[in-house]
């Protein structure tokens, strides 16, 4: 069934910064994504194009250490076929305030067994200068049972409302992943409460831009896998000014506007929704 939301759980959202949905996805669903997550790391991509970022590669780079891919829906039609739902931009959209959402980014996780270097605990929309308005939200969608042990993600309870900190200094992997956490709960004068994310496979966690989160190692013998849709505003468009080193790529010269090709709208309370995306999760980038 598409998810609804409540208003009560829209309300534990707007004062926790983070909401938990169990259920989001069915097995088969999940038994269809966890088969293609090996592939991707080994770098076979089915559609033919690359993600735009590959922090990991079988063979290449050393085992004990986190897997991310970033905006794997390019690549391959069965997560596409997750992150591109229709009824995750419109919770999105609700939980934010916005007339609809689209895809920001994604990220496919994949923290080894017995290992998993940690995530630094960071806020997502402290790297979102080169868009406005500079805001997401995130639906976190895990495929393993997870514990507080396995390198969950982890949220700090209502720090949403600290203030926006810049960039972490060291995102994969730091020494100390919870340093800059523990520095922005005492400039903001709170006291620290963390939250792992226990559920079982096919459960979500939706969380605020401004939501400082991050993820222990990984000291289980079970694989942590799990796939994040990373969505900003509708409306959103290139900042004038600033620069994207990454996504700036997709800014057509003289204009702001966002390219629905890269950055699909995934629902918009006028029931609009980005044109190709039924035609791309049928046949992918084939024109003919």
């Amino acid at each position: 069934m598409p998810l609804e939301l409540t208003d009560d759980q829209i309300a534990t959202f707007d004062r926790d910064g983070f909401l938990i949905v169990e259920g989001l996805l069915a097995p088969d669903e999940i038994e269809r994504l966890r088969e293609r997550v090996a592939p991707l790391f080994r770098w076979e991509f089915e559609t033919g194009l690359y993600p735009d970022e590959t922090n990991w590669r079988e063979g290449r780079d050393r085992p004990d250490v986190t897997r991310q891919l970033c905006n794997a829906w390019k690549a391959d039609r069965t997560l596409a076929r997750t992150l591109l739902r229709a009824d995750i931009g419109r919770a999105c959209a609700r939980l934010m305030r916005w007339s609809g959402a689209r895809i920001n980014q994604d990220n496919l996780l994949w923290k080894p067994s017995g290992g998993g270097k940690p995530l630094g605990f960071h806020q997502d929309s402290s790297y979102q200068t080169w868009i406005t308005p500079p805001e997401m939200v995130t639906c976190w969608m895990t495929l393993d049972d997870t514990t507080a042990a396995g390198g969950t993600i982890a949220y700090a309870r209502g720090s949403h409302k600290w203030g926006l900190a810049p960039p972490i200094k060291q995102f994969h992997a730091p020494d100390d992943y919870t340093a800059e956490l523990r520095a922005a709960a005492a400039s903001a004068g709170q006291a620290l409460e963390l939250v792992p994310i226990v559920v079982k496979a096919g459960g979500c966690a939706f969380h605020h831009g401004r939501t400082w989160h991050g993820s222990g190692p990984n000291t289980t013998a079970n694989e942590r896998r799990a796939l994040v849709a990373h969505c900003m505003a509708a409306e959103a468009r290139f900042d004038p000014h600033a620069v994207g080193y990454i996504y700036g790529r997709y800014r057509r010269w003289g204009t702001t506007e966002m390219d629905e090709a890269h950055f699909p709208i995934l629902w918009r309370e006028d029931g609009y929704r980005s044109p190709f995306i039924e035609a791309f999760l049928e046949k992918g980038w084939q024109f003919a």
